[in-house]
């Protein structure tokens, strides 16, 4: 539909129209005054245009005058001189930004004001990349001199969790960062579940909730303190998304969803292959099939490898998925957000089978007899780098 045209008309008082008659005046009488002279209102209208250019110059060049003057009486931010004087330990949470650190540091005395420090860092490129950890300054630094220590990863004392790791990876982690005795920090775990913010369904297992990330670490932390913030951000992470949904279209409960995640993190070669290994997860697991992942094998024996030989795949164990159908009882790693992304947004494809038959070089299918010819390869490529383990038969993924 379009707007109707609309040409306005000569109306009473346009410019150009007749004026209006009085009321009562007889038809055809002429006016009761002289109508304006035309070359009049021109020059009038000029006068008015030139007046108000005139005030808009003027006032612009008051407003100017007057944000100058303000930006001089404006004082310049409180700041330190040097390097400062007694130590203290600042510690920069997962996801702090250069106010909340800034904040933090005049509370503890580092620096005189915020906006030294802001101001510091706006000059900075490094500065929006300040690692979660914890840094150990002066009191009354310069801001400069504080900023200057704040970007350099070394100086971060954090406890990083790569993604990936299996529950006993992080919890040696944790013992070797706090200097506990070995044990110490998955003994913890154990003896402290019900305190760390697990979900009910996870039934008193931190595995899948240890989020791989930097944790700051003081003199005061314990290994429950950082236990606890591990599952905090996994809450945050995998939470994010309206999990209850997600799994129900795909036909898991949330802790499902968390252990495909586990496994696409243990099997997919890169990033960019993980939302296809979760499909094929899903693929296989629709069907009723075994996933036959070598990666629940590896778990099970608390070991990393390629080769999965055919006494493996024979092992008592629930997270042998060669022989139990289904998911393994929990999670096998904490995964990444990436594998978190994977998992609850696979990739769309009818593929049953992946292998990696070298780095980089990874292969989907739905024939099981292309699957064989492409484990075939990657048996032989094995074979020429000197493994000689004999390999299990074509199975969903060999890495």
């Amino acid at each position: 539909m379009t707007d109707q045209e609309f040409t306005p008309g000569l109306t009473p008082g346009h410019l150009g129209a007749p004026p209006t008659e009085p009321e009562g005046r007889p038809p055809g009488q002429g006016p009761a005054h002289e109508p304006p002279d035309p070359d009049r209102i021109r020059t009038g209208l000029a006068c008015g245009l030139t007046a108000l250019a005139l005030v808009a110059v003027f006032g612009g060049a008051a407003l100017a005058g007057y944000s100058w003057w303000q930006g001089q009486s404006t004082p310049p931010a409180a700041d330190y001189a040097g390097s400062g004087t007694d130590l203290v330990e600042i510690s920069v949470p997962q996801g702090a930004g250069l106010s909340q650190i800034a904040n933090s540091l005049v509370r503890k005395g580092v620096v005189a004001s915020s906006r030294a420090f802001t101001g510091a860092a706006a000059g900075n490129t490094a500065a929006g990349r300040i690692q979660p950890g914890t840094y150990t300054l002066h009191l009354k630094m310069s801001a400069a001199s504080a900023l200057a220590v704040l970007v350099d990863p070394a100086n971060a004392n954090g406890l990083t969790i790569p993604e990936g790791w299996r529950g006993s990876q992080v919890y040696a982690a944790i013992d070797d960062k706090l200097k506990l005795p070995k044990g110490t920090a998955q003994q913890t775990a154990q003896d402290q579940a019900g305190e760390l913010g697990l979900p009910e369904f996870a039934k008193g297992s931190p595995e899948g909730y240890l989020f791989p990330a930097t944790y700051s670490v003081t003199g005061e932390t314990t290994a429950t303190d950082l236990l606890k913030e591990m599952v905090e951000q996994a809450g945050k992470d995998f939470a994010s998304d309206d999990i209850e949904t997600v799994a129900t279209n795909l036909g898991q409960t949330p802790y499902g969803v968390l252990t495909v995640a586990s496994l696409v993190q243990g099997e997919a070669d890169n990033s960019e292959d993980m939302a296809r290994v979760a499909r094929v997860i899903y693929n296989r697991l629709a069907q009723k099939m075994p996933l036959q992942l070598d990666s629940t094998i590896n778990y099970a024996l608390g070991r990393s490898t390629l080769d999965t030989t055919v006494t493996d795949t024979r092992l008592d164990s629930p997270y042998n998925t060669y022989l139990h159908p289904g998911l393994p009882p929990t999670p096998i790693s904490n995964p990444g957000r990436q594998a978190l992304r994977a998992a609850m947004e696979p990739a769309q494809g009818d593929w049953l089978y992946f292998v990696t038959v070298k780095p980089g070089d990874t292969r989907f299918t739905d024939s099981l007899e292309q699957h064989g010819r492409n484990v075939a390869e990657f048996n032989a490529i094995r074979a020429a780098q000197g493994s000689a383990s004999p390999t299990a038969p074509p199975s969903t993924g060999k890495r």
